[in-house]
């Protein structure tokens, strides 16, 4: 049973539509759940493989499974906090205009009191979530990219609503103080431009994560700051998450995932995350499981405080 309580939910709303709630639980009265969740289908500009519009509901039905015990804090700290998954979003098919839907939910569903994630759903989509964001909260944010590709183009296939350019539309907003990236292998001589050139952008490659060399750096450039951090899948190894667009050898493992999002909770503020790009292959359910287990251990390093307080409330 839920340790703030809770209550039905009742999901209503236009350009909505309902979604199981994240974890195997009652769904969480939103005024009692530390954390949100916000489902985001968007697939306009993929230029591979195709499946992305499935993530979110793949993630949040493969999240029936997780054990929610965590040995680390002993206790299942997801009914500590409690999630309340929002219904997931209707998009248009055009990227701007799905951009600026995504924009005025995201203004619309942000608290200051909770932290809130976005399962997608293709990358473009962190460009709508940090418009909507800064639109509610015009602080400064270090935006921490966990990627195999820089997307750092202006435009790409006639769009710059692309996903390859959404760290590209990011430097636009005036708001964002860094891109910190991690794990990237593949970019193109344009972007290797923006890397060299652009003061705002730190880039550490794939090497430069398996070497260890990127912790003392990450650790000061994000002390004491806001934090937005945007994890697409696809910056893990493919032999651990094989169902996304564009599977680039040489990836991440789920522990140096783990240890970056430790570091991040460490030293910073989380104010929202997203989680995107995976492209579920039906039978092949490893992926799923594994991605809303990520989505959970990210949620309770960063709510590491708050897991805290709450156990000692409840002793």
């Amino acid at each position: 049973m839920l340790l703030h309580g809770g209550q039905p939910d009742q999901r209503v709303g236009t350009g909505q539509k309902h979604i199981p709630p994240f974890l195997d639980t009652p769904q969480l009265d939103p005024a009692l759940a530390l954390v949100h969740l916000l489902p985001v289908p968007m697939e306009a500009t993929v230029s591979y493989g195709g499946g992305t519009a499935l993530g979110p509901r793949a993630i949040l039905e493969a999240s029936f499974q997780l054990e929610l015990y965590d040995r680390e804090f002993d206790c299942e700290p997801g009914l500590l906090y409690g999630v309340h998954t929002l219904n997931e979003m209707e998009l248009s098919s055009d990227p701007a205009r799905a951009i600026h839907q995504i924009a005025e939910r995201v203004a619309d569903a942000y608290r200051s009191d909770k932290l809130l994630g976005v399962l997608g759903g293709e990358h473009s989509l962190t460009y709508g979530v940090l418009k909507g964001l800064l639109s509610k909260r015009p602080e400064p944010l270090v935006v921490v990219q966990i990627d195999a590709h820089s997307d750092l183009r202006d435009q790409y296939e006639d769009s710059p609503y692309s996903h390859a350019s959404v760290a590209r539309r990011m430097l636009e907003l005036p708001q964002i103080e860094q891109i910190l990236q991690l794990g990237i292998r593949s970019l193109c001589t344009e972007e290797a431009e923006v890397i060299r050139n652009e003061p705002r952008v730190r880039t550490w490659f794939t090497e430069d994560v398996h070497n260890g060399s990127f912790v003392d750096e990450l650790r000061q450039r994000v002390r004491g700051k806001d934090l937005y951090l945007t994890v697409d899948v696809d910056g893990f190894d493919p032999t651990l998450i094989p169902c996304t667009g564009t599977p680039e050898p040489w990836g991440l493992s789920y522990i140096q995932g783990e240890q970056i999002f430790r570091i991040l909770a460490e030293e910073a503020r989380l104010v929202a995350f997203d989680c995107v790009e995976l492209a579920p292959v039906a039978g092949q359910h490893a992926s799923d499981f594994i991605v809303a287990k990520l989505v959970y251990r990210l949620m309770n390093l960063f709510l590491r405080n708050k897991i805290n307080t709450l156990k000692e409330e409840q002793s």
